[in-house]
């Protein structure tokens, strides 16, 4: 893969009518496809055309470079997550969840499952600095939602503390999920089992600290 710099993490030109739309998805697929069989390193231009059963200059159209398609790529991957967070803010306020932990543990394995290009992408170790600056970024966009499904499950009060809290939470699941993952493509059962163990203990500890401290409001 070329090292030049990406500068942008959308396409050069937007995607509005549906032709383009089925061409960007195709070239998302395709560089899917690349990534699995050579990693990051071995993605070129070239075999993403040919995979997505365009021309290079039709591919060059939305994007200048490698770098470019595959920072749009992260992007699309991060943001499905940032839905997949709002889902759970949405449900947490609407429903009862007797386990948070394990719930939103299998929401994220569950999505790691179906997006194997998510897996190829981020678990290399070549990220260029904007996509690490926009990893870093996803993560406290999830914390907050992880904050936020935490005040509305009544288990927290909403200070920094709680910021904190959440922000350790999800750089210790998205650690030990990746590992998982490395381990098995389904995720290893054993080492999902105790992520899930390790935080509802710190979320057992969250909650006492807040009651010790007089409740949640």
């Amino acid at each position: 893969m070329k090292k030049k710099r990406a500068e942008s993490l959308s396409p050069r030109k937007n995607p509005r009518q549906r032709r383009s739309r089925v061409t960007i998805d195709a070239i998302f697929e395709a560089t899917i496809q690349v990534l699995l069989a050579n990693g990051l390193d071995g993605v070129t231009t070239i075999q993403i055309a040919e995979r997505a059963g365009v021309s290079v200059g039709s591919l060059y159209q939305y994007f200048p470079d490698t770098a470019a398609i595959v920072a749009a790529l992260a992007r699309r991957h991060m943001d499905g997550f940032e839905v997949l967070m709002e889902q759970a803010v949405e449900a947490a306020g609407a429903e009862r969840w007797d386990d948070p932990v394990g719930a939103l543990v299998d929401a994220v394995a569950a999505r790691y499952r179906d997006e194997p290009g998510y897996r190829a992408l981020w678990f290399g170790p070549h990220l260029s600095p904007e996509l690490r600056q926009a990893d870093r970024q996803n993560k406290l966009r999830l914390a907050d939602g992880l904050r936020r499904v935490l005040l509305a499950l009544g288990l927290a009060r909403d200070d920094s503390h709680l910021v904190t809290v959440c922000q350790a939470a999800v750089h210790t699941c998205d650690a030990l999920l990746q590992e998982a993952f490395r381990r098995d493509p389904n995720g290893d059962p054993p080492l999902l089992e105790e992520t899930k163990s390790m935080l509802r203990a710190y979320l057992a500890q969250v909650t006492a600290h807040y009651a010790n401290r007089g409740g949640t409001r």
